[in-house]
């Protein structure tokens, strides 16, 4: 069954009536074409379809689209402001931390919320708090010091 649900989108205010069950993975992907956001295991375990719901960094692939009424998501195409890349985003690209990118937008947006609770986190803090997310391509060091360097650690 439909419902409306109101939340704010990457800054914008947004109205949906849609199956409050659909999960806000589909929601963002499909029916907005916000793909920045991945689709990996579909179970909540790999963390390539994190995104931000009032900052708090969640599997879109659990997260009921109903959950988020009254809400803020923030995906990794509402991190950039103005045009310009959020730090994590610039760090991420001058420490090559990537190699597919499959992964990237889900590591950006955890260590996103990681840093706005710990913002001079020590290696081993940061390594703890992206052990969540799974990199098949072994980019971890990078990512790391992507990190580190975007919290003015590196």
């Amino acid at each position: 069954m439909n419902q409306t649900i109101p939340f704010s989108l990457n800054d914008k205010p947004m109205s949906l009536s849609l199956d409050g069950e659909r999960k806000l993975l589909w929601v963002l992907r499909t029916d907005l074409g916000l793909t920045g956001t991945k689709f990996g295991c579909g179970e909540g375990f790999c963390a390539a379809c994190t995104v931000l719901v009032d900052g708090e960094a969640v599997r879109s692939c659990q997260f009921p689209l109903k959950d988020v009424a009254g809400k803020t998501v923030t995906t990794i195409e509402g991190l950039a402001q103005n045009g310009k890349l959020h730090p994590l985003q610039e760090a991420f690209a001058r420490h090559d931390a990537l190699q597919c990118g499959f992964c990237t937008p889900g590591m950006i947006l955890v260590a996103h919320e990681f840093l706005m609770k710990n913002p001079k986190p020590s290696e081993k803090d940061v390594r703890e708090a992206l052990e969540g997310n799974l990199c098949r391509c072994g980019a971890h060091t990078r990512i790391v010091q992507a990190v580190m360097d975007a919290a003015g650690l590196k």
